[in-house]
């Protein structure tokens, strides 16, 4: 029975991985995406362009597979493709109106060759607030210019901008224009703007804020630890009766004023503010390409975050130093947040043995879980740390060490008197 538990534990911790990174290959994919895979037919080039949300950037993926490179042309300060706003002509029919711009948000780039038989991507961010300011359809040509002839009509791509949903308006309004006009203020007092000494500062920000609500959320998962005892004695008094037990257990939740919910607080709270990061670095902390979130106050910065901190790229992932760090103090958090059942496991033991070996297999599933915790959740945010940028770890790495000073009150608290 134990062994079936135990097989059934690690089965629920790798659904649960999966998910996990199911749901993080899809963020990654929303902030950072990648080329879409396009039909393969031999000597044709294709335009694809995914619709967006106003404020976010259009990126034209060319795919060449003919046999020939294409160049696209150097014109700033227009686009290297040809863009028409589609609007209804009549009941049956539609205007394109050609549209051009004479000023770009960030300087031009020069365009990428496009190699036979491969694909590139080719952001229009730089004209997001002049050709691209006004919701609707909008169709992308490939012009028949440059290195690289192409035979027969133009290539073309339709895609549309839409206005925001009530939730995105909801998201930016308290979480990425408070938090990216916070690092603006932070990084404007900072000789070098540096995006990591920001980071740093307003996850301190976030914590204090939320000290409170994270503290009484750890006293509650303190006193969860602490009912366990009685929690598996109802299982004994009641083995096939779930709804006595149900009853029961809400009853002694009740009588000491603990709840389940609250305990999943600090977890949560935390990834408002991952995602929120995720905005600022997803257009490589470019303030120019944020005006939409930036307030009137800083509308005409002339500088950019400094995104070098102790060495390290935090637009790029890290793979050497963050990721062990993080697996370290995520190991100690958990280490210290199992602290008072690991010392009442051992009284346990020694006072109690005849009792912990009649509830023998509700406890290995129960440690089970704490060494899923303790030893595997770890390592699961070490391997997200390699995918995601490591500004996004620098705020983790903060995040958690200061749990980890949160938790030693806690502990303290609760071990002194027991």
């Amino acid at each position: 029975m134990a062994d079936t538990k135990r097989r059934n534990s690690i089965l629920d911790f790798f659904l649960i991985f999966l998910l996990v990174y199911v749901g993080s290959q899809i963020v990654l994919k929303m902030f950072f995406p990648s080329a879409p895979t396009l039909g393969q037919q031999a000597g044709a080039i294709h335009l694809s362009v995914s619709n967006v949300t106003e404020g976010n950037n259009a990126i034209v993926t060319i795919q060449n597979s003919t046999n020939a490179a294409v160049v696209l042309p150097k014109r700033c300060p227009l686009p290297p493709v040809d863009v028409f706003s589609v609007t209804p002509a009549s009941a049956s029919g539609e205007n394109l109106q050609n549209i051009n711009a004479t000023i770009t948000a960030v300087p031009c780039v020069n365009p990428p060759v496009v190699p036979a038989g491969g694909s590139v991507q080719v952001s229009l961010a730089p004209w997001k607030y002049s050709i691209f300011s006004k919701v609707g359809t909008y169709e992308v040509r490939l012009p028949n210019t440059g290195t690289g002839k192409i035979v027969g009509s133009a290539p073309t791509a339709r895609f549309t901008l839409r206005t925001p949903g009530f939730f995105t308006k909801i998201f930016r309004i308290f979480i990425s224009k408070p938090f990216l006009n916070f690092l603006i203020f932070t990084a404007s007092l900072l000789p070098d703007h540096n995006l990591g000494v920001a980071i740093i500062v307003l996850t301190l920000a976030v914590k204090l804020l939320l000290y409170i609500p994270t503290q009484h959320a750890l006293e509650g998962q303190k006193k969860m630890q602490m009912l366990q005892p009685k929690l598996e004695e109802l299982k004994r008094l009641y083995p096939t009766d779930p709804k006595k037990q149900q009853e029961e257990t809400m009853k002694l939740w009740k009588e000491h004023g603990v709840n389940p919910f609250q305990s999943c607080l600090p977890t949560l709270v935390q990834f408002p503010v991952l995602i929120g990061l995720l905005y600022v670095i997803r257009d490589e902390s470019t303030l120019a390409l944020s005006r939409h979130l930036i307030y009137p106050l800083y509308q005409h910065l002339g500088w950019s975050f400094g995104t070098m901190f102790l060495g390290l790229d935090l637009l790029k992932p890290e793979y050497f130093i963050l990721p062990p760090l993080l697996v370290i103090s995520q190991f100690l958090q958990m280490k210290l947040a199992f602290a008072i059942s690991e010392k009442k496991k051992l009284k346990a033991n020694q006072i109690v043995e005849v009792k912990a070996k009649k509830g023998g297999d509700a406890a290995s599933a129960m440690q089970m879980q704490q060494k899923i915790m303790l030893y595997v959740l770890p390592l699961m945010i070490g391997f997200f740390a390699i995918k995601f940028p490591a500004a996004v770890s620098i705020y983790w790495g903060v995040s958690t060490l200061f749990g980890i000073g949160q938790q030693m009150i806690v502990n303290r608290e609760h071990l002194s008197v027991r």
